[in-house]
């Protein structure tokens, strides 16, 4: 997503506050390495690898989540604080709600939630399909999204992050698929990124999806294909995506895309809906 990111393990933590300030270090490609694997054609397993379909009542599952906690403003000026409270994350009625509400913690004016399946649902390559409902609201900033869970290659946004749904409230059902990597990232305007208006994503849900093998990470919208990252085959710089990563559900405000054109505090609460995270394993045809 077009957003920076503090990793959870501190002593990665001085490598995040580099990348936040654009002091990224300078790293080319493998200058050996001149083309990528070979597309060997894909299809996935019908039953999931890992999968949450929300059937229970109370918190999310702590056997697949956990919570990224705080208001830091996640290295892009968020508004939230961040909590595990069922006020924030709750699952009921076969659905997972994450609710954005004005109220003051901390340092901040809201409360939202961040959940992370990062130790529970750690994931090199496979299909990754969530249906879900996006929030109303000018200043809102839900996202669908992956990060690495070891960061090999050193911070934001050297070891990469995948988006497999963004949305900001001041422009309504346009949605965005993007990669990020040293190489290709929104700070130097070299993103990988696709867009597309889904009318009724914040009134229905919809089926968010990446598809993530050594050759290409490609994005689909209720099945419809409209992203492409191939791998170049040009090493980590541009294609850090030989790791693990886990997967992030959250609901920010605010923040330097979210809040680019102010944030309605009468829209709060605010809820992204979550039907089901499925998770399939990828082979080859």
């Amino acid at each position: 997503m077009l957003r920076f990111f503090q990793p959870y393990l501190p002593g990665l933590l001085l490598l995040s506050v580099l990348g936040c300030s654009g002091q990224t270090a300078s790293v080319k490609p493998n200058p050996l390495v001149t083309t990528g694997p070979t597309d060997l054609g894909w299809t996935f397993e019908n039953t999931p690898v890992w999968a949450d379909e929300f059937d229970y009542q109370g918190l999310p599952d702590p056997q697949k989540w956990g919570y990224d906690l705080g208001g830091s403003g996640w290295g892009n000026n968020e508004l939230e604080y961040y909590t595990d409270s069922p006020d924030n994350a709750r699952v009921a009625d076969g659905k997972l709600t994450i609710t954005a509400r004005q109220e003051q913690q901390g340092n901040r004016d809201y409360t939202s939630a961040r959940l992370v399946s990062r130790g529970k649902g750690d994931f090199l390559y496979g299909r990754f399909e969530i249906r879900a409902k996006l929030p109303v609201g000018k200043g809102t900033w839900p996202a669908i999204w992956m990060l690495p869970t070891d960061w090999a290659y050193g911070g934001w946004p050297n070891s990469g992050e995948i988006d497999i749904m963004e949305h900001v409230g001041y422009d309504p059902n346009v949605v965005h698929i993007s990669t990020h990597t040293l190489a290709y990232y929104f700070k130097i305007n070299t993103q990988k990124t696709a867009t597309k208006r889904v009318e009724t994503a914040t009134t229905d849900y919809h089926r968010y999806r990446v598809d993530w093998t050594p050759y290409a990470i490609r994005g689909y919208i209720d099945d419809q294909h409209v992203f492409d990252f191939v791998n170049e085959g040009k090493g980590y710089a541009v294609w850090p995506f030989d790791k693990k990563f886990h997967l992030l559900l959250n609901l920010a405000v605010g923040g330097d895309w979210g809040g680019a054109q102010g944030v309605d505090a009468a829209a709060f609460p605010t809820a992204m809906d979550v039907d089901y995270v499925r998770v399939y394993r990828l082979i080859e045809k």
